[in-house]
Parts: structure tokens; sequence; C-alpha cells
């Protein structure tokens, strides 16, 4: 990794729910120890209010959060790029490392069919965060 702190970069269309989550959820797991970024190819005018319920239920708030467009050079920054059905307004650069998690769009969607969106998403985290975190400190769990 470029840095101490690795970045990572969650991309979906409109920004405004599975990135949002994904970023907060390692926000919160991640404890500083990485660089979070989202944006968007098509970014939306505000956050989906699903994906805020669904992440206030677990106690992580993504309410002040806002769309934000998806640039190359916030690309080029970051050393995880994760896609999430951005298609082909993905921008490449050859030494990231890319993964496509396939994930249900929330938008539209109510509060009941968000939930298991979120818990796929808080699981990606998570295995995420294993494979960031230095040996040395996956010694010690």
């Amino acid at each position: 990794m470029s840095s101490s702190r690795p970045s990572v970069l969650f991309v979906c269309v409109h920004n405004a729910g599975r990135s949002q989550m994904a970023a907060g959820f390692l926000t919160a797991l991640g404890q500083d120890s990485v660089e979070v970024r989202s944006a968007g190819s098509a970014p939306a005018d505000s956050i989906n209010p699903a994906a805020v319920e669904a992440m206030a239920e677990v106690g992580i708030d993504i309410s002040a959060q806002s769309p934000k467009i998806l640039t190359p050079d916030t690309v080029e920054s970051s050393d995880v790029v994760i896609t999430m059905g951005c298609g082909d307004a993905c921008p490449v650069f050859p030494g990231i490392s890319y993964r496509d998690w396939a994930l249900d769009d929330p938008a539209g969607q109510g509060i009941d069919a968000v939930r298991p969106i979120r818990d796929q998403i808080r699981r990606l985290v998570e295995g995420l965060l294993d494979e960031l975190a230095p040996a040395d400190q996956q010694a010690g769990r």
C-alpha cells in the first residue's frame, strides 16, 4: 500500500446507497486504520433515506453524507477501488487493486429490502478489513 493508511474508494452509480453504507461501515469498523472515500458515476441529489435508516439501526449515522461525483483523480489516488455496479463509467488505472461487489441496488426499495443489502455489505467490509490489516495486527486477533 502506498501509505501507512490504505485508502479505499467505494463506487456505485448514484453514491446514495451501497457505497455510502460501505463507507459508513468501513469508517466505523476501521477505527481510523483506513482512509475511506465514496463516489458515484452519476451521483443522486441526496442519500437514500432507507439506507440512512438501515444504518441508523446498527448505530451508524450516514445522514450527513452527500453523493459525490467520481473523478479519475479520486480513483488514481486510492489503493483499493470497490465497485458496486458503476458499469463502464469506472476509470481503471494500473497498479490499483479493484474488486467488484455484486450487490442489489437499494434505490427505490423500502427498509425491509435494504436491511439484507446492509448486512451483506457489513460482511464484505469485515472481510476487507481482515485483508487490509497488517500481519502483526491479524496475529493478535
